[in-house]
């Protein structure tokens, strides 16, 4: 990035914290009063003199950790009421529902390209395993149902709570038992990127 974007991102920020300060004072005034209470009254819980009070209130005194933290003890509020810290974005990931080939997908990432996650739901049905190949990595586990999984030469079934992992380049070929409807979670890595997964060592 070029010196001139940096400074202008710098100065964007700086615009959004002074925003931020700006609206403490108003903010402050307003959870006193809702409280009942006086600059008089606060001042003797937090121990902040009447003026400084009044001054954070009027936004003629710079609010700081020091100031702020005693009155939202007082208040019984949390800092970031006092801030106005903006909220977390919602984290959910809302997909549509994919059918392909008469298997429901859920995509549950959000970003193109690299691992991709997936919910898949597989009706309950009789199918002549046609196992292919391709490049990638996968990992599958079953969350409830049966899921039949026929890997080179291997054909297994794996049921509620089991994981499988393969690369794709041999061939392979899952879906339904034909004993009912199967969900499982399923994780591709189109580059051949594999599930990293991370468990605290156990003690002897």
């Amino acid at each position: 990035m070029s010196d001139t974007g940096m400074s202008e991102m710098g100065a964007n920020e700086d615009l959004q914290t002074g925003e931020v300060l700006a609206e403490v004072g108003p903010r402050l005034r307003r959870i006193r009063k809702e409280r009942g209470a006086t600059l008089a009254g606060l001042s003797e819980v937090t121990g902040i003199s009447v003026s400084t009070l009044s001054r954070l209130e009027s936004g003629l005194r710079k609010p700081s950790l020091e100031l702020l933290l005693p009155i939202a003890r007082a208040h019984q509020v949390a800092l970031d009421e006092l801030v106005g810290a903006p909220p977390v974005s919602d984290p959910r990931v809302r997909s549509k529902a994919i059918v392909q080939h008469g298997r429901t997908y859920w995509p549950l990432t959000r970003q193109p390209g690299g691992l991709q996650a997936f919910k898949v739901l597989e009706p309950v049905r009789r199918m002549e395993p046609d196992p292919r190949t391709h490049e990638g990595y996968e990992w599958l586990y079953v969350l409830s149902g049966r899921l039949r999984l026929v890997l080179g030469e291997h054909d297994v079934v794996l049921g509620p709570g089991e994981a499988a992992e393969f690369d794709t380049r041999v061939p392979h070929w899952f879906g339904s038992t034909g004993e009912g409807p199967v969900e499982f979670l399923s994780l591709f890595g189109p580059q051949g990127e594999r599930m990293h997964v991370r468990a605290r060592p156990s003690r002897s």
